[in-house]
């Protein structure tokens, strides 16, 4: 029978639908994503040259300064955010940028039943993720 949904932890509410854009490697906002355009310009990252905006954002958990809340929230306010952020442990820089910014995020979930492309609608209100695809 093919995986339908799997749950995570509610960190931040709302219920947005998108594509999944997966990362296999930590992310830090601060001088790894373009608070302006959302284009993730970390040398050497498997998203360099990619857009987070409008994604499903995916990957294990972040890392770096705390001033990456910061940037999280500049994403959400120039509206080039992702409509959500999925990780496997809840970083306290990610986890406080999610929620200053209003971005629906969910933790503890097996990113690895995840994959790019795949369309899900995330319910952060419930720790729900349907996979849609």
């Amino acid at each position: 029978m093919p995986l339908t949904s799997i749950t995570g932890k509610p960190v931040v509410s709302g219920k947005v639908r998108g594509d999944i854009l997966f990362s296999s490697e930590t992310i830090s906002f601060l001088g790894g994503v373009n608070p302006k355009t959302g284009i993730v310009i970390a040398r050497n990252h498997n998203l360099e040259g990619k857009s987070i905006k409008d994604t499903i954002l995916v990957f294990p958990h972040g890392k770096g300064s705390t001033v990456g809340s910061y940037v999280l929230y500049s994403l959400a306010k120039n509206n080039v955010a992702p409509k959500a952020i999925i990780n496997r442990i809840g970083d306290p820089v990610v986890v406080v940028g999610a929620i200053i910014g209003e971005i629906p995020m969910l933790i503890d979930v097996d990113i690895d039943l995840l994959h790019d492309g795949m369309t899900v609608e995330v319910d952060a209100d419930q720790g729900i993720i349907k996979i849609l695809d």
